[in-house]
Order: structure tokens, then C-alpha cells, then sequence
């Protein structure tokens, strides 16, 4: 018999793990070519070649001892203090942000918010969260038995957070705001004015409250951006500010699960809760980070994936997409196109989408019903291929 604090985990069952299951089963069916898979952000491209050069120096020039043996749980030191180093000279304008000892090594940015969250969170307490969301932010909470507080979605401004609805929605349990900029599902980049005002009214509640409200900025899409924007650095408008990053996009590394936890050192009682997140990191189950993957982003801090492709793709699809008569919103950043749907319910359309081997996710496993995510990181040719079946499915509702 399973925990029945496990059973609404099981009701809850990821839609788009889902939809990826169901792709590959009509692929068996029509041939892989002939199914449109727009369900799972899984990044197409290749690791760069800083990758490959990197994983090749440290399996025939290091220690095997060093590589595959235990470090601290932190991870080693020389990978944080790359980490360190590299945030500071992007971001801290000649002055030294982060100290080294104030990263964590984590498995992915999920074991670096479950790392945050089992800091920060009794039971009772409560974080914020701006609809459309990843639906996880809500499942990891509940593994703190803390709950969590969903701000509507913020249409009429092409889903930036609205600063008024969250200031409406803060109570005094709240320990945490999650932002996760560039936006999945959206692909919004909220603006620095946003940013700014959430400052304004974090700072003000944590004067009200009598205690310290942290921004989680979950980072994994920083570096995909495919217009003239510029992602605002949360930490230059507010202090409490902690930072989760993976390499699952930035480097298509999502199987390997490498990325870091990162404190700035003027946080409140920053070298307390670096500590706590070390013991957290450790508690969760996951001990340390991969440690041939914190050698080889060690040496690729400055790689990338080819951001132009992703680029070209959002161009594309949302040609394809628009041409066939639906709306959507042009992506700014990460790596999906949200589609309104034409009908009230966007599960009804997801259906229809089916129907024509197109795989696309309901709005409504993002707290936003009446839209859906269409993933582009997948090869550019299967975008093109699927241009007549998204006519198809146009003329459907548009004739």
C-alpha cells in the first residue's frame, strides 16, 4: 500500500511525460517522420564541442580517483569557484558578488530548488508562483508540506507577472516567490520594470511580515534569448535573491543533470543558509553532483549551444503556426511557442491536434487553461514537415 500523501501526486501525473510517452508509441505506428512531437522541452541539438573536448581531457589526463570518488557535498572546489567567477565577471560589474563557497553543486536545477525549498520552508509556510508555471514548482513543495499560492496569469501583458496581483496574494506564510525568466511555458523575458516593482513589493511585505521573503530565479533558459531584450538580473533589484541554473539547455545536457544553487553574498544571512542548502543537498538523498559533469561545465562555462538554430525554429514554427490561423505569442526566449486556443477548451483542441500527429500540451498543466505549449527544440525539418498538418488542423476551426 502506498503513503496517501502519494496518491494526489499520482492524480497529478505529468501531462507532458505523457504526451512523450504517447509520441513514441504513434511513432511505432505512422513512422517517427510522420509524428509532430511538440510535447517535451528535450533539447534537439547537439552538446557543443567544448563538451566533448572537455569529457575526453578529464577521462585520459585525470585522476580516476578524483573524477569518480566522493567530494564534498557541495561539490568540488575548483567547479565552484569557476561558477562563482563566471557570475561575477557577467554580472557583477567589476565587483565580486559571489564568493565561491557561497555555490552549490547540484544534481539540475530540480535538486537545486528541492535544495532551496528544504531550506526555506516549515511545514505551513507557503510560496508564490505566476501563472502559467511549471507544474512541479507546486509537487516539490509539497514534499515540505508547504503549499502554494498561484497568481492568475497576467494576459492583457503578454504574461509578465502583474506586481498589483502579487502584492494581493502575499500573506505572512510566504517564505518564497518563484521566477523563472526567460518564461516556460510562454517564452515571455519579463521586463526590468517588472522585475523592479516585484523588488517594491517583496521589500515592503518583508518589513510588514518581520521576515525575510526570498526570490527563487530558476535560470535554466538565461542564456536561449532571440530578440533585442535583455534578461533582467534579479539579484540587481533585490537581495534575497537565490539562484538555480542547469546546463540541461545551455549545453543539452538534460540526461546528465548538473547545475548549481548560488547565494550572492549580500543575502540575508547568507552564510547560514548556504549551509543549510549544503545539509539540504545532502538530506534530499542526491550527496553531490555528478562529478565528471562539475569537471567537464567547469571547462565550458563560456560554451553555448547554437542559439541561431533554436532561433530559426521559433521563426518558423510561429509562421507555420499563425499562417494556419491561430494565435500565438512570438517567443522571446527558452524554447516554446504558446498558442491560444481556438476553442474554450484547449484540451478539446490538444485532441484535434492528435488527430492530425500533431503533439502539443494543454494550458491548463501550466495553470493557464485556454492556451497550449508547443515545444521547437526539436530538428528543423520535422517543423517544416508539420506545415500541412497544422493547415489541416486550421481549416478545421477557420475553414
Amino acid at each position: 500500500m502506498i503513503a496517501n500523501s502519494m496518491k494526489p501526486f499520482l492524480a497529478g501525473s505529468s501531462v507532458i511525460r505523457a504526451m512523450f510517452e504517447e509520441g513514441k508509441k504513434m511513432a511505432k505506428v505512422y513512422g517517427e517522420e510522420n509524428v509532430y512531437d511538440f510535447s517535451v522541452g528535450n533539447p534537439g541539438l547537439h552538446p557543443p564541442k567544448e563538451v566533448h573536448d572537455a569529457i575526453e581531457y578529464i577521462n585520459n589526463e585525470m585522476d580516476p580517483h578524483v573524477v569518480h570518488g566522493y567530494m564534498a557535498n557541495a561539490g568540488f572546489e575548483s567547479t565552484r569557484k569557476a561558477v562563482a567567477e563566471n557570475l561575477n565577471r557577467r554580472f557583477g560589474k567589476g565587483k565580486e558578488i559571489y564568493s565561491w563557497e557561497h555555490i552549490i553543486m547540484t544534481v539540475g536545477a530540480g535538486s537545486a530548488i528541492n535544495d532551496i525549498m528544504k531550506t526555506v520552508f516549515d511545514p505551513g509556510d507557503k510560496q508564490v508562483v505566476f501563472a502559467p508555471y511549471f507544474v512541479e514548482y507546486a509537487n516539490w513543495a509539497r514534499n515540505y508540506l508547504a503549499d502554494t499560492i498561484v497568481v492568475p496569469p497576467n494576459e492583457a501583458n503578454g504574461f509578465e507577472p502583474d506586481p498589483e496581483a502579487l502584492k494581493e496574494a502575499l500573506t505572512p506564510e510566504v517564505k518564497l516567490v518563484i521566477i523563472n525568466n526567460p518564461n516556460n511555458p510562454t517564452g515571455a523575458i519579463y521586463s526590468a520594470e517588472t522585475i523592479q516593482k516585484i523588488a517594491e513589493v517583496l521589500k515592503e511585505k518583508e518589513k510588514e511580515y518581520g521576515h525575510t521573503i526570498y526570490i527563487l530565479s530558476d535560470e535554466p533558459y538565461r542564456e536561449l534569448v532571440y530578440v533585442d531584450k535583455e534578461v533582467p538580473f534579479i539579484p540587481d533589484y533585490y537581495d534575497d535573491t537565490i539562484m538555480a541554473y542547469s546546463w540541461s539547455k545551455s549545453l543539452s545536457l538534460p540526461g546528465e543533470r548538473i547545475g548549481y544553487v548560488a547565494v550572492p553574498d549580500k543575502a540575508e544571512g547568507a552564510d547560514e543558509f548556504i549551509q543549510a542548502a549544503i545539509v539540504a543537498n545532502r538530506v534530499c538523498g542526491d550527496t553531490n553532483a555528478p562529478g565528471i559533469m562539475q569537471l567537464v561545465v567547469e571547462r565550458c562555462m563560456d560554451a553555448r549551444v547554437d542559439i541561431p538554430y533554436y532561433e530559426k525554429n521559433a521563426k518558423d514554427l510561429y509562421d507555420i503556426v499563425t499562417k494556419a490561423g491561430f494565435k500565438a505569442i512570438v517567443p522571446q526566449g527558452a524554447f516554446y511557442l504558446w498558442i491560444k486556443s481556438p476553442v474554450e477548451d484547449e484540451k478539446e483542441f490538444v485532441s484535434a491536434a492528435k488527430d492530425e500527429r500533431i503533439l502539443i500540451v494543454p494550458g491548463s498543466a501550466f495553470a493557464c487553461p485556454g492556451y497550449v505549449r508547443a515545444s521547437f527544440c526539436i530538428a528543423n525539418e520535422t517543423i517544416q514537415r508539420s506545415a500541412e498538418s497544422f493547415a489541416n488542423l486550421g481549416k478545421k476551426y477557420f475553414g
